[in-house]
């Protein structure tokens, strides 16, 4: 039986893969034989993920734009494989809560996932062939964390959809999950989290003790996109360190 994953001849797209657990999913995949398209908004790091990965193929597109998305995603399918990465945190209390940071998280956490999507889904169904969705999600989309109104939100949401995604899509041979972790350890989140008394406040709450490492989260995702979770859809695999047990 084979131990190792292998996506050898299978095509992927990874949104928000600029830096981060998308950069490292899309580096995972590309090492593990897959053909890899990686989308962000930034194009120096497109560029520096292609120096560090040179088969990886890039676009440069910001989510929130509907018409460009479509028309750029539809011409760089079919895909197989889809990673929804690209997210915003726009933490504000909610009294403060602002139009503008509502709408941008909405339109990037739950309306780029919809729609992106969609367009990958539709490729798929068309070419005839089975396929894989991983949306990013995360603890917060669970239980109610200050500040955190709108992120909380648009993470739930983002559950319910990937669950109505994966009852429709599922008769196509489409299994759609979500990874739900925990504070990770990313270049952003080290920093995020280096207050020593803000940091205890969470890691009291979580039982391992400690916060998610960026592949403890990849090696979750490539699982969930691998024919090794063949009989898994719907489903939202928690990397949390038992902080929802706690």
């Amino acid at each position: 039986m084979e131990t190792v994953l292998s996506f050898r001849g299978r095509r992927a797209l990874v949104t928000g893969a600029g830096k981060g657990i998308g950069r490292a999913v899309a580096v995972a995949l590309s090492r593990a034989g897959a053909r890899v398209t990686a989308l962000s908004r930034t194009a120096a790091d497109l560029e520096s993920l292609t120096r560090e990965c040179p088969g990886i193929e890039t676009l440069c597109l910001d989510l929130a734009d509907w018409e460009a998305v479509e028309a750029a995603v539809g011409a760089a399918g079919p895909f197989e494989l889809l990673v929804n990465n690209a997210a915003v945190a726009e933490l504000q209390p909610f009294l403060q809560v602002t139009r503008s940071a509502l709408q941008r998280s909405l339109d990037v956490n739950f309306g780029a996932v919809l729609h992106v999507s969609q367009i990958v889904a539709r490729q798929m169904i068309a070419q005839g062939v089975p396929g894989a969705i991983v949306n990013v999600s995360s603890q917060a989309s669970k239980r109610a964390l200050r500040d955190h109104a709108v992120y909380c939100s648009t993470k739930s949401a983002l559950d319910m959809l990937s669950q109505v995604m994966a009852m429709e899509l599922g008769p196509h041979k489409i299994r759609v999950n979500t990874v739900n972790p925990t504070v990770v350890m990313t270049d952003m989140g080290r920093i995020n989290w280096s207050d020593p008394q803000k940091s205890a406040a969470m890691l009291d709450r979580i039982p391992l003790g400690k916060f998610a490492e960026v592949d403890d989260v990849v090696n979750s995702i490539l699982f969930l996109l691998s024919d090794k979770s063949a009989m898994t859809t719907g489903s939202s695999l928690m990397i949390d360190g038992g902080f929802l047990v706690s």
